[in-house]
């Protein structure tokens, strides 16, 4: 597969942004855009240069010249377009929040698995080459078993009750928007909890609109979390263990940049960019994957989207978030 042919499902911000991003990549070519409506695709086709657009999901999963599909509509209809595209034999990247619970997620990866089709959360975060040096650091010993991990998504933003981050219908609230960041940064440092105990205030639509979590490990570590869309936060992150702690700055899900703070030792700030706007990335290791025969990335496992969503479920039980149909 000298070049991987790209099928864009969904005519958004970040379906821009990716699109704009496989540009940079000269074995990646976007050949076609689907959309619910075709004059949607045609004018997102047509201000990307893209070859082809077509009117439906399956239109787009029916293209012989598509070798996978990046999935960028709102989060509540991730499982039907994601099902879809396997089922046409496709393989899949999906943005995050990967479905709105862990039951759907779930039953794709099961159909994946089945199928022998790739498919892959579009958590970038986990991609990007500071996060992964971070890893690394971490696993090498640089500061310790790891005892306690802090991260922040608040942003302040003024919506009303029809906007999508209000409207349960459409998955939303802070948690599957802001919040998978912070749970997966846990995740990836310390793995899945042992206890999960979370406190929330709620529009009057019923989604989560500040939300606080304390996660508990059996090796004594603990996450402290915090997401919302009425907070001005950081969005920092930071990583402790006995031999010291790692910093990341704000925007710490896209971050470049960190610290390494280690005891009777000067800081060490550690600066590696990332490429375009930082979704190359994952698309890199989408087409790798693909090039490789892999079901599943090493970098995102199918494990790590499940547990993830399997701690949103129980964050969204524990504050009383229900999206329609659950």
């Amino acid at each position: 597969m000298s070049t991987i042919k790209w099928g864009i499902l969904a005519t958004g911000g970040i379906a821009a942004t990716f699109t704009e991003d496989l540009k940079l990549l000269p074995d990646a070519e976007v050949v076609a855009v689907g959309s619910r409506s075709v004059e949607s695709a045609r004018a997102f086709a047509d201000r990307h240069g893209i070859a082809r657009a077509h009117g439906s999901w399956a239109e787009l999963a029916a293209d012989p010249d598509v070798d996978i599909v990046y999935v960028a509509n709102t989060q509540n209809a991730h499982y039907d377009a994601v099902l879809t595209c396997l089922s046409a034999g496709k393989a899949v990247l999906c943005e995050k929040a990967f479905t709105l619970n862990r039951a759907q997620a779930a039953k794709l990866v099961d159909f994946a698995r089945e199928r022998r089709l790739f498919l892959m959360e579009a958590m970038w975060m986990r991609c990007l080459p500071a996060i992964r040096k971070i890893v690394e650091l971490v696993e090498a010993g640089a500061i310790g078993p790891i005892q306690a991990v802090h991260a922040d998504f608040g942003i302040s933003v003024d919506v009303g009750p029809d906007h999508r981050l209000r409207d349960p219908a459409l998955g939303g609230g802070a948690l599957l928007d802001l919040g998978v960041y912070p749970i997966s940064f846990a995740y990836l440092m310390l793995g899945d909890p042992a206890r999960v105990q979370s406190w929330a205030r709620l529009t009057p639509e019923g989604v989560d609109e500040n939300t606080g979590m304390l996660f508990g490990y059996d090796s004594g570590a603990v996450a402290l979390l915090s997401c919302g869309i009425t907070t001005d936060g950081p969005v920092t992150a930071s990583v402790s263990g006995p031999l010291g702690r790692i910093e990341l700055p704000g925007a710490f899900f896209c971050t470049d940049t960190f610290t390494l703070r280690r005891r009777d030792a000067e800081p060490e700030v550690f600066h590696i960019p990332r490429e375009g706007n930082g979704l190359l990335h994952e698309a890199v290791e989408a087409m790798r994957c693909l090039r490789e025969g892999l079901l599943e990335s090493p970098l995102v496992p199918w494990q790590a989207t499940l547990d993830v969503m399997g701690v949103m479920d129980e964050v969204r039980g524990q504050t009383g978030v229900r999206f329609p149909g659950e």
